[in-house]
């Protein structure tokens, strides 16, 4: 008789049961000297005490413009000292840091805090293309007449103030060293006591997740959920205080903040961050001048740092370990990763937002085979089960629906009990939506979302599994299949492929290339070249965008259409 397809992680290492403002703590005692902060786009270096005192400043202003324990604030910035300053600020004092994504527009920014009910914002100046301050002098048009503070807003009616991170703030807004300023208004031990009061299964962080349809929804994490999955992540990695991470990925997402930071936190790492936003020099630049041990990755990332023409001629060899996650992560990639940036001990992490994110990662010790067609084993102290659609656990090496239990699920969605009831059932199982399949070992590999499977003429077609034998044709850099309507099959496949710089390919020599090697069923009916994919600003390619798009060239049903 089969195995059921289900697993329960090691239960060897105890969970944290302590706040993340106590984590830090216990870290900055035992190594205060040692560096803790990096951030080479604004020149910052700072020990574990040195920013153990910014922290303690930062919290302290937070205090003296009246924000109480449970109070949202929100931050809208790119990658920048400050950020980490607030996110274990708002930890140390019991303020919900509701996580902006810096790509959001006006009204998206809008629904957020409103959403959320941030009394206090940060944020940049601009960052890329947006200029925030116009931004919100656009949705605040109160916020000029305002003293800081005291706004009062038609559109945001909880908001009372905005705090800029810029060089001038706008009129109405507090600056950044203002914030520091208040600092002297509230002692050392008010701090203290406000943070000896919190307990470590508290709300502490809201984070949006990037539906693809209706609006985004809040995920609200405590200090159990992040600080524990950010130390089980680091404990795989076999991080110490000797070790060293470059994190160019986004602060905002799980990734950065809680893979990133707190996996930093729990174990004295150095977190370095190499650039505002992702640039595949300035990510290689800070590996070589830093002599950096680890690097973090979606698959875009690490392929753009592969392409780097520049990658040649930097010193890649501190390098042993890092974590690529995000999306789905090709094959050939997970090699080159290993090949050619040193990275021998690379691991595969999966999840997502609504478990804090990490619920299955390859180990140290996992063989090469199983860390590029595997997201791994159920993590510590987690469990894991794949179902059919009537919810039954399916036996082992069938085809379902992925579901994680444990410490790492979310409190819920933020405000919205129809939506936490619809994600996680009535025995705290968060549903995926993922496609998996777990084999005999119980290591799992995901073949793709419930709603991206293409069904063409009856057949069940999983896109990673054309995507992977499309990363074999040596001219393809990057490729993501969707599938289309049809009016004769019911969906037609498209594949949007990248080629290598300086390489040329045409549908029709992939299609030659594919022939004989894959069912017939499974041969793209359309390719699209291009230059870029559609993501949101933590690397994850957005399917349904492409879907969109491909639809309107192709004439909706495209029976017919170009290549």
């Amino acid at each position: 008789m089969a195995l059921p397809s289900y697993t329960c992680g090691p239960q060897g290492k105890p969970l944290l049961a302590m706040t993340i403002g106590e984590a830090f703590a216990r870290t900055v005692e035992r190594f205060p000297e040692h560096e803790a902060l990096v951030v080479r786009h604004q020149g910052v270096r700072l020990s574990w005490a040195q920013l153990a005192e910014a922290v303690d400043r930062c919290a302290r202003g937070l205090l003296a413009l009246g924000l109480e324990q449970g109070d949202r604030l929100g931050i809208w910035a790119p990658n920048c000292a400050e950020w980490c300053i607030v996110q274990f600020a708002t930890a140390r004092i019991g303020v919900i840091l509701v996580n902006i994504n810096p790509a959001y527009r006006l009204s998206e920014l809008e629904y957020a805090l409103k959403q959320a009910g941030c009394r206090w914002l940060v944020c940049a100046d601009a960052f890329k293309t947006s200029d925030y301050h116009a931004m919100l002098a656009e949705l605040l048009p109160e916020l000029a007449g305002s003293e800081p503070g005291a706004l009062h807003s038609q559109a945001l009616p909880e908001l009372r103030g905005v705090v800029s991170l810029g060089q001038t703030p706008a009129p109405g807004m507090l600056g950044w060293q203002a914030v520091q300023a208040l600092a002297g208004q509230v002692d050392q031990e008010t701090l203290e006591v406000r943070s000896a009061l919190l307990q470590f299964d508290e709300p502490i962080n809201i984070q949006y997740t990037s539906g693809t349809t209706g609006f985004p929804k809040g995920a609200t994490l405590s200090h159990y959920n992040i600080l524990n999955n950010g130390y089980m992540v680091g404990e795989s990695l076999g991080l110490t205080e000797r070790d060293r991470l470059v994190i160019p990925v986004p602060l905002y997402h799980c990734f950065g903040m809680v893979m990133g930071n707190l996996g930093c936190l729990t174990h004295g790492s150095t977190m370095i961050y190499p650039s505002a936003a992702f640039e595949p020099r300035a990510a290689l630049q800070a590996v070589a001048d830093e002599r950096a041990t680890a690097l973090y990755g979606v698959p875009t990332m690490f392929i753009a740092m592969l392409d780097e023409p520049a990658r040649r001629e930097l010193d890649l060899s501190s390098l042993r370990t890092g974590i690529m996650a995000g999306s789905i992560c090709p094959i050939e990639v997970m090699k080159r990763v290993i090949a050619e940036l040193n990275m021998r001990e690379v691991q595969i992490a999966y999840g997502m937002t609504e478990t804090s994110p990490v619920s299955t990662q390859t180990g140290p010790d996992d063989d090469l085979e199983r860390r590029v067609t595997s997201v791994g084993r159920t993590q510590p102290h987690l469990e894991s089960k794949i179902i059919d659609t009537q919810g039954r656990v399916l036996p082992r090496g069938e085809i379902g629906e992925l579901c994680t239990r444990g410490y790492s699920v979310m409190l819920g969605y933020w405000n919205n009990p129809e939506a936490t009831r619809e994600a996680i059932d009535g025995a705290r199982w968060m549903h995926t939506g993922d496609l998996a399949v777990m084999d005999d070992a119980g290591y799992i590999r995901i073949v793709g979302r419930n709603k991206d499977m293409i069904i063409r003429g009856g057949e069940n077609i999983y896109p990673r599994e054309i995507e992977e034998f499309l990363y074999t044709h040596p001219c393809i850099s990057d490729v993501q299949v969707i599938g289309v309507p049809d009016g004769k099959y019911g969906e037609e496949i498209v594949a949007w492929v990248k080629v290598h710089p300086g390489e040329q390919c045409d549908p029709q020599a992939l299609r030659e290339f594919c022939d004989g090697k894959i069912a017939h069923f499974k041969i793209p009916r359309h390719f699209r070249f291009v230059d870029d994919f559609p993501m949101t600003i933590s690397g994850k390619v957005q399917k349904f965008r492409m879907r969109e798009i491909s639809m309107a060239e192709l004439g909706l049903y495209g029976g017919e259409g170009a290549d």
